[in-house]
């Protein structure tokens, strides 16, 4: 096969062996999904338990899709104007192709938003029929744990199979149509996948929380009743949000990880290698799907295990070892032995690359298990960190909150590190070559999420796990084996949510180091156009962080992120203020509800919920988008690139500090549940239960959200960087429209930011409010206010 770059008009084609490994890859992203619907069908033929299990499960279908549906509806407004902005950003080296790549790139942006919302709906639909099937199935008569294990975990095989079909699917076809114009419609498909994931992720993570918070604080710390107890008026919200936030917001997060990271490396890939560069993350992506597949089912859990993470780990480290020996095949196979081979540009280099391919995605693969080691150390409950914040139970929440604190800042250090570590591994693999270096740096993500199908599937088995165990106890229809099956699971799902959470994590550093270079190389190509004689040399003088200019991009970035975390545990504050204020009147006006013979108003609650998740997500997403572009029209790609960099260094360490301290917090209330230091309804147990209470917006919503904050400002500082240079350097004339736009989208945040901070918590319902009467809190009976 030859291996020189074949003009085309000036661009890239592809040779015939290559577009043959495209069409494969394409074929293959098929037969996941071909896998996915057959373990639907699988999962849906398990049985359903009992008329009252349907029943609770039925009413969790209906308010989960009501709010997606509802969601849905918000975004198609950003969706429709990013379409609009997409085609009026300028692109580069087209060739002639301007109109039609700005047109690719926007109507693949559409593709990357649907597939996200697809996958995420989908996802969510199938979790709140399985979660019924898993409460069913975990009585002894219908098989026990393993059974029920087996069912939650194919269940989010199929997410898994959605997840790295679609998006393998995606990429291939943008290949296939695009060839050498490829990357920069890339650009739009990341970023729709991104754009609706971040939203995705914040709404559903404000709605899971607000309910979880207030059915945790008024039922188990003031009434004293069970988590999942159905005279909790919260309960019914408290299990739809588990499906809007961790199914569909996580699995469309998951999708979004998987995407950018494989729009960067074939971005990057197509500089360094050419058209091989374009192929080999493709073929590395199909590796992926096999692996998937593979992973998915061996996880079976044995007798002999100690609970189902032990089962999970075991499949786990042997698909990524599986993975490491495939890749390793396949590169020594298809990529040449010499640079010399590639001619284009790197034909001087020294090295193997395959020797550099190889050792890149083995490195992804090395640091995914090393995060799950280390995030399964620090929240585990049979580890030491939660089981110290269980003693300090016995002295207060204060204690157990300064606990639970501490583990994740010392957790953010050592995943942070390793995270480094990775990157540095894979940029020393480049040999002195920023742009093979920063190749390599992509196609270490790519190597990490050869096991993202597996990862998914971990990732939706918590959910579920939670929801069977919430169904179980509100029917009352499971035995005691049945219950305590249920319950190990739930700690379970607790874990894997965790570590799932920091493997994203860590794609998202790699992804935005990978897009980082490929934003610096825009502004090379925009200096280049715009006359600079030494576009090199200006870069690297705009880059000195020694300028002020850019330091202060720099810490503007990092503020953003503790803006973004701020408003998102915010919000749920305030929905959960008055999910506790609803929940108290129930229980005041309705004294029926503790003895059984009154209904809980289940409705009530899940409109406050629904209705404050959209009015609170508008304000982060707005920030996300404009913060970026207020920092390039305003200072310049220096600093914007400063900013970057800021907002990757501050958001990793934030994220993870976030995402472990709650999974600590959370699987301490377990330990204690399950009977430790006094067991439930102790002093112990409403410790933990308030250090829960702390987590829950910290674990899923502010710190998940972290991962797809930063690539979508990785990714709209990449689409207006030829915006920015050719208004910004030496061009006077624009400096009026380019202060215009820095202006306007500072203030469009500002004003953001203070709707936000100037709403209203919901306290009462007039003249009973001094008496201390709550407000209804349905969407059609606006109760008295008091600001926040």
């Amino acid at each position: 096969m030859s291996r020189t770059l074949a003009a085309e008009g000036g661009g890239l084609s592809l040779t015939d062996t290559n577009l043959t490994f495209v069409i494969v890859a394409a074929v293959i992203a098929l037969v996941a999904l071909g896998f996915a619907a057959a373990l639907v069908k699988a999962v849906l033929a398990a049985g359903k338990g009992t008329d009252n299990m349907q029943e609770i499960a039925g009413a969790v279908q209906e308010g989960a899709s009501a709010y997606l549906f509802r969601q849905f509806k918000t975004l198609g407004i950003f969706v429709v104007l990013a379409v609009v902005l997409l085609f009026l950003l300028p692109v580069h080296d087209t060739d002639g192709n301007e109109t039609l790549v700005k047109v690719g790139r926007s109507a693949f942006f559409v593709v990357g938003a649907l597939f996200s919302a697809f996958i995420g709906g989908a996802g969510m639909a199938l979790a709140t029929r399985a979660n019924l099937r898993v409460a069913a199935a975990a009585r002894a008569s219908e098989g026990g744990r393993e059974a029920a294990m087996q069912i939650a975990f194919r269940t989010g095989g199929v997410v898994g199979f959605l997840t790295v079909g679609l998006g393998l699917f995606g990429a291939a076809l943008v290949v296939l149509m695009y060839k050498g114009d490829a990357p920069t419609v890339l650009e739009g498909f990341g970023f729709g996948a991104a754009l609706l994931a971040m939203f995705m992720r914040v709404g559903g993570g404000i709605f899971t929380k607000a309910a979880d918070v207030g059915a945790d604080l008024v039922g188990k710390v003031e009434q004293g009743i069970p988590e999942d107890d159905p005279r909790n008026a919260a309960t019914i919200a408290d299990n739809v949000g588990d499906n809007v936030g961790d199914c569909a917001g996580m699995a469309a997060d998951l999708f979004e990880s998987y995407a950018v990271t494989l729009v960067a490396a074939l971005i990057l890939g197509r500089a360094a290698f050419g058209e091989d560069g374009l192929v080999f993350p493709l073929i590395v992506s199909g590796i992926g799907v096999l692996i998937a597949i593979v992973g998915v089912f061996i996880t079976r859990l044995r007798a002999s295990d100690r609970n189902g993470l032990v089962a999970i780990n075991r499949a786990f480290y042997a698909s990524a070892g599986i993975a490491a020996i495939l890749v390793a095949i396949a590169a020594w196979t298809y990529l040449p032995s010499d640079f010399s081979e590639f001619g284009n540009g790197v034909a001087d280099l020294d090295g193997n690359p395959r020797v550099i391919a190889i050792g890149a995605v083995v490195i992804g693969i090395v640091l995914a298990a090393a995060i799950q080691a280390l995030t399964g150390y620090f929240t585990e409950t049979t580890r030491r960190p939660v089981r110290d914040i269980g003693k300090t139970s016995e002295t207060g929440p204060a204690t157990v909150i300064l606990a639970g604190i501490s583990v994740g800042l010392e957790s953010a250090v050592y995943s942070a590190l390793l995270i480094a570590a990775g990157v540095f591994g894979a940029f020393l693999l480049g040999g002195g070559s920023i742009t093979l270096s920063l190749f390599a740096v992509a196609l270490a993500g790519t190597g990490l999420l050869t096991t993202v199908g597996v990862i998914v599937a971990m990732d939706t088995f918590g959910p579920i796990s939670d929801n069977a165990q919430g169904i179980a106890e509100m029917s009352g229809d499971i035995d005691e084996q049945g219950a305590r099956t249920l319950t190990e699971l739930d700690a379970v799902g607790n874990t894997t949510k965790a570590i799932t959470k920091g493997i994203a994590i860590a794609t998202a550093v790699l992804a935005a180091t990978a897009l980082f270079g490929s934003y610096t190389d825009t502004i090379r190509t925009a200096l280049s156009d715009a006359g600079v004689a030494d576009p090199v040399d200006y870069l690297q003088d705009a880059l000195n962080v020694a300028n002020p200019k850019n330091l202060v991009g720099l810490i503007i970035g990092a503020a953003v992120v503790f803006l973004f975390s701020g408003l998102a545990i915010n919000a749920v504050s305030r929905s959960a203020g008055a999910v506790v204020m609803e929940v108290r009147r129930q229980f005041r006006e309705h004294p029926g509800i503790m003895d059984r013979t009154e209904r809980p108003e289940y409705g009530r609650v899940v409109d406050i919920c629904t209705r404050d998740a959209q009015r609170e997500l508008m304000t982060p997403g707005l920030l996300a988008i404009l913060a970026p572009i207020a920092v390039g029209f305003g200072l310049g790609a220096g600093a914007l690139a400063s900013y970057l960099a800021g907002a990757i260094g501050t958001g990793v360490l934030m994220a993870v500090f976030l995402a472990n301290s709650g999974g600590a917090w959370d699987n301490a209330k377990k330990l204690v549940e399950d009977g430790a230091h006094g067991g439930k309804g102790s002093d112990a147990h409403a410790a933990t239960v308030i250090g829960d209470t702390v987590g829950d917006p910290f674990k899923d919503t502010a710190g998940p959200a972290i991962n797809p904050l930063i690539k979508v400002m990785n990714l709209v500082s990449l689409l207006i960087a030829p915006a920015v240079v050719a208004w910004t350097v030496g061009n006077d004339e624009n400096d009026p429209l380019r202060i215009a736009i820095a202006l306007v989208a500072t203030a469009i945040v500002v004003a953001a930011v203070m709707f936000s901070k100037r709403k209203p918590i919901a306290m009462g319902d007039g003249p009973g409010a001094d008496s201390g009467k709550a407000g209804s809190g349905s969407p059609d009976h606006e109760p008295e206010t008091v600001n926040a």
